[in-house]
């Protein structure tokens, strides 16, 4: 597995950002500049990558292509293609977005008809225009799974896959964003080998953090950082490995590029059997 951080560190120039990231002993990045940016930037942050071996695992879209207003749907779809085509001209293994919601005033909110039939077709439509605006050749166009919408199983994301019908639909994989139950909180082992059966030759890069129980009633769970929860963090990677030895792996959601240092240490010594 490649390593990563979706922090994109303090830095003053693209040359400095690459600098930072390989001398953690990173080999993958998410891309920290977006399609609005200029050819410029772009090249010169692409450049940078090239010249410090490191791949680009993800460039994020993180807007809601979904808005209940047709205008900032329209707006948001259009940045999406705009992403998805800078993934592709800059070699990046996927763009990503969660699916959005139109029912509600939070964009990645939970809401009981993101569950609905009208939202998932809502859904299907939407990324093949995307897919179809852009036709990418390398890139792959994915929604993460989460908690509260779709797709919350690895049967959903099978099947949104199918639905979809796109061989640039790709599946990025957030194994803790699913885990919203006790089963598969304490069978977390029994959860990771599932999602790597069903999505089998579909995943092209994957979130990578940790998961505890808290005391309070009734359940509650808290994403953490690596080493903190009781994700089974070998398996996690054991099984990434087995799916793509180059399988990026994006360390996310700390608070601080100080946090950002101690964890990619932690992974190191942790996982160094399985890091490439």
């Amino acid at each position: 597995m490649y390593l990563g951080i979706s922090s994109p560190l303090e830095h003053a120039s693209p040359s400095e950002w690459a600098a930072r990231h390989r001398a953690l002993g990173l080999k993958t990045v998410v891309f920290p500049v977006c399609c609005l940016d200029g050819e410029e930037t772009i090249s010169a942050y692409k450049k940078a990558a090239d010249d410090a071996g490191l791949g680009i695992a993800e460039v994020g879209v993180w807007r809601n292509t979904l808005a209940a207003d047709p205008a900032e749907r329209r707006k948001w779809i259009e940045y999406a293609a705009g992403q998805l085509r800078m993934a592709d001209d800059i070699g990046a293994a996927c763009c990503v977005n969660v699916v959005g919601t139109p029912y509600g005033p939070r964009w990645d909110g939970g809401y009981r008809d993101n569950f609905s039939g009208e939202l998932w077709t809502m859904a299907v439509k939407m990324i093949r225009e995307i897919i179809d605006c852009v036709k990418p050749m390398h890139a792959k166009f994915c929604i993460e799974s989460m908690p509260w919408m779709i797709p919350d199983s690895p049967q959903a994301c099978l099947r949104l896959l199918e639905d979809v019908d796109r061989p640039e639909f790709g599946t990025h994989l957030d194994v803790v964003n699913m885990i919203t139950s006790p089963r598969r909180y304490f069978y977390n082992d029994d959860f990771l080998r599932e999602c790597f059966s069903v999505l089998k030759g579909t995943i092209c890069s994957c979130h990578l953090k940790d998961i505890r129980l808290k005391e309070e009633y009734t359940f509650q769970l808290e994403e953490t950082a690596c080493g903190s929860g009781s994700l089974d963090l070998e398996l996690y990677a054991g099984l990434a490995n087995a799916e793509n030895p180059d399988m990026p792996m994006i360390v996310e959601h700390l608070s601080c590029d100080e946090e950002y240092l101690a964890s990619v240490e932690y992974v190191k010594n942790r996982l160094k059997d399985y890091l490439s």
